[in-house]
């Protein structure tokens, strides 16, 4: 049923009670206070440094048509993504996810784009459950899986089950097929599995989770080796990041006494990377955005939130670093689209961006990227396409799941009332 006009005039009218504060001009200068003189570095209250420049704080701008039509610094590229059932409650107890792994490269590479890995996390209370835990091969030898037991925190078992799902088969068919990368790899998502790092400010629970099973920190040492392997092999690898929820340069303006008006670190680089002016429209100004060009920030290094465990502070869960601890810290640059009105925040280890020359070509190649696929890099569009698992691949395979296990799927009101929509 839609709402009749008088009912939406109704609710509209609401927000002529709420008074939302500073003008928007007052938060576009103030978000240009703290980049000019906020960021070199970036302190918190104790006065531990959490964000600095790898250079000088800096943003650009480059013309949309004109990056997309550039000699391409990097020939090939490969893309990895992983996708899930979701996870999935049975009234046996058991709460399990499956995710699989693939790997896109341009140009095409039929073999490699055939290779799945393949990881189903299972948790249970009950005692007396099994699983066997050894890798086994499919599809003539392309692909693999895996099943893994969880161990018991009924509190938060399907975010548990659905993260190590993920983060173990990106992780792993990454390592396998880090030979196959010649020019650069992108992840579709962060460098390291932020996801699972953030545990340790969410709950009490999961912080101990994080602390003493094995298994996290398993996932987290793939991530680590990773990142060694592309060192090593002085090959590129960024994450590129479509939906960045940091909250560093936020949270530690707000400690410092300033008002920041922003609900996340997105919202402040957008207004530092937006362009455009104020027009006069029906006797008042209104921002007028120039979408004829993408604009970025230049590089920084990250020790705070999240990235703080793979920083020089930090202790990476306890996991062996072979390299020097410098070397897996998080740098980043964003990028704003103004088409889409979009933050994009694309990551990579500092060892690999540490060469200007290098930087400057990985940084030209993502630009060139979201120019011309209008959004996310065609490549791990390509990556998502191939790990993605459809609603009605996701529904067959949790009948089969009921079949296996003599039992049938825990349901609750939304699922009949949203039914596949949800899935």
């Amino acid at each position: 049923m839609t709402l009749d006009p008088v009912h939406f005039d109704g609710i509209a009218r609401l927000a002529q009670r709420i008074d939302h504060g500073a003008d928007e001009r007052d938060h576009r200068k103030f978000a240009e206070t703290v980049w000019s003189e906020f960021l070199d570095p970036l302190v918190d209250d104790t006065g531990r440094l959490v964000l600095e420049p790898l250079e000088t704080v800096s943003r650009h701008v480059v013309d949309c048509e004109g990056i997309a039509l550039c000699e391409r610094p990097f020939p090939t590229e490969h893309g990895l993504d992983a996708g899930t059932i979701n996870p999935t409650v049975f009234k046996n107890g058991l709460v399990i996810d499956i995710a699989q792994a693939a790997m896109s490269r341009t140009p095409s590479n039929l073999d490699l784009h055939r290779s799945r890995t393949v990881v189903a996390t299972v948790h249970s209370n009950d005692p007396t459950a099994h699983v066997d835990e050894s890798w086994d091969e499919f599809d003539e030898g392309y692909s693999q899986s895996r099943a893994v037991k969880i161990p018991p925190l009924p509190r938060f078992a399907e975010g548990v089950v659905h993260a190590l799902a993920l983060y173990l088969a990106e992780s792993e068919h990454a390592r396998d097929h880090a030979e196959d990368v010649t020019d650069l790899l992108v992840l579709d998502g962060p460098l390291y599995p932020r996801g699972l790092l953030r545990w340790s400010d969410q709950h009490p629970d999961l912080a101990t989770f994080l602390e003493e099973n094995a298994r996290p920190k398993q996932v987290l040492e793939n991530y680590v080796r990773l990142v060694e392997t592309f060192v090593e092999r002085d090959v590129p690898l960024v994450g590129f990041v479509k939906n960045p929820a940091t909250r560093v340069i936020t949270r530690t303006v707000k400690s410092k006494g300033a008002d920041a008006p922003w609900s996340d670190d997105s919202t402040f680089f957008t207004r530092i990377l937006e362009r455009g002016e104020y027009v006069s429209d029906v006797g008042d100004d209104r921002w007028e955005r120039d979408e004829s060009s993408l604009t970025y920030t230049g590089w920084f290094r990250s020790r705070g939130g999240v990235d703080r465990p793979l920083s020089v502070d930090g202790d990476a869960l306890g996991v062996e670093r072979q390299l020097e601890p410098a070397a897996y810290e998080v740098a980043f640059f964003v990028i704003y689209d103004p088409r889409d009105d979009l933050i994009y925040r694309v990551e990579a280890p500092c060892a690999i961006v540490r060469d200007e020359e290098r930087r400057e070509r990985l940084t030209r190649q993502l630009l060139q990227d979201v120019a011309i696929a209008h959004g996310p890099p065609r490549i791990i569009e390509k990556a998502d396409e191939l790990a993605r698992i459809s609603a009605t691949e996701k529904r067959s395979l949790r009948e089969t799941l009921e079949r296996q296990f003599d039992t049938v799927e825990r349901r609750s009101y939304d699922d009949k009332r949203w039914g596949d929509e949800f899935a």
